[in-house]
């Protein structure tokens, strides 16, 4: 689920709005429901009609973030500079985005597991999660990738 409302981020972000600084952060929950153990290493994409994907972008660079919303889908986003500049913290540097970020590696069976992912985009129409990393954690058998559409997604 997308948050890009000032109600929602506020439910989730307290009072910054991370959408309003061009980042779309997306709720994901993860129900285990299969009876075993699942080992996750997930790989989020945000896709569009067109098929452009979009890479999640990790918690530690929101945090640095000052930009505006990715316009360009095709184009890849460069990575942050390495050594990253200590006193350049951006107007997301609050607790809740790497506190509420998607962080579990595994989840025991019955159990569910839940964080926000984060992508330099606007919301589009039509556009879907894809979700894929997601493993037996005993036999490491990978399961299906997943497309979450969100509600303004035509059938």
């Amino acid at each position: 689920m997308p948050f890009t409302s000032e109600e929602q981020a506020k439910s989730a972000f307290d009072k910054k709005n991370p959408y309003k600084y061009g980042i779309l952060p997306i709720l994901v929950v993860i129900k285990n429901d299969t009876g075993k153990a699942l080992r996750l290493n997930l790989e989020t994409e945000l896709v569009d009609v067109q098929n452009h994907r979009l890479e999640s972008m990790p918690p530690s660079d929101v945090v640095l973030f000052d930009g505006a919303a990715n316009k360009n889908w095709s184009a890849i986003p460069k990575p942050l500079p390495i050594p990253l500049p200590s006193h350049n913290k951006g107007p997301l540097d609050t607790w809740e985005i790497e506190g509420r970020a998607f962080t579990a590696k595994l989840i025991p069976p019955d159990e569910s597991a839940s964080g926000f992912v984060y992508f330099n985009s606007a919301l589009r129409p039509e556009s879907y999660l894809y979700v894929n990393g997601i493993a037996d954690a005993a036999s490491g058998k990978e399961y299906f990738s997943f497309e979450v559409p969100f509600e303004d997604r035509k059938p």
